[in-house]
């Protein structure tokens, strides 16, 4: 394996790992309709999301799995290129994520890729979320983030172009 890929696979490894645990838990511990309260408004309930992010698009779940394949065959790919240590961070967490929610979605359910992504993560004011959803959010932001701060390492207009003023020699 390229040792660029070392670090995001074992990132998005440890992901699936913790996310699959802990909607293992989530099943198991609240599938009897018990809900867990944590701290403030923080709740452990258990939900499955047979859409996308914010539960839109119900139905879809087969379009999103082939999408999110998609996404992941493409990041994988795409880490061959990757420098920073930020972004490959960052892929690791989003294809973890990812591959989380899409396990779910290939096994959870009564038909092939008809399962519903295990959400139990509830602060009552947020809709329901997951480890894998956390993973991808913040692996985007950190994508995002080491877009712009390499943007401004290469933005010719960062650098100054004016010549330097010579030293006054009177």
């Amino acid at each position: 394996m390229d040792s660029a890929w070392r670090m995001p696979v074992a990132i998005a490894a440890g992901v699936v790992l913790v996310d699959q645990l802990t909607k293992h838990w989530a099943v198991t511990t609240l599938g009897d309709g018990q809900t867990i309260q944590v701290f403030w408004t923080l709740q452990f309930n258990l939900a499955y999301n047979n859409g996308m992010a914010f539960s839109q698009g119900r139905g879809l779940g087969p379009l999103i799995a082939i999408v999110a394949t998609g996404v992941i065959v493409w990041l994988l790919i795409s880490l061959r290129t990757e420098s920073s240590r930020m972004s490959a961070i960052g892929m690791g967490l989003l294809i973890g994520g990812a591959a989380g929610n899409l396990i779910d979605r290939l096994f959870r359910g009564d038909a092939w890729l008809r399962g519903g992504v295990v959400d139990f993560i509830d602060f009552q004011w947020f809709p329901i979320f997951n480890v894998a959803d956390i993973a991808v959010n913040v692996g985007a932001g950190l994508l995002i983030l080491s877009s712009v701060l390499a943007s401004r390492r290469t933005d010719p207009k960062s650098k100054s172009t004016s010549p330097t003023p010579e030293p006054d020699s009177t």
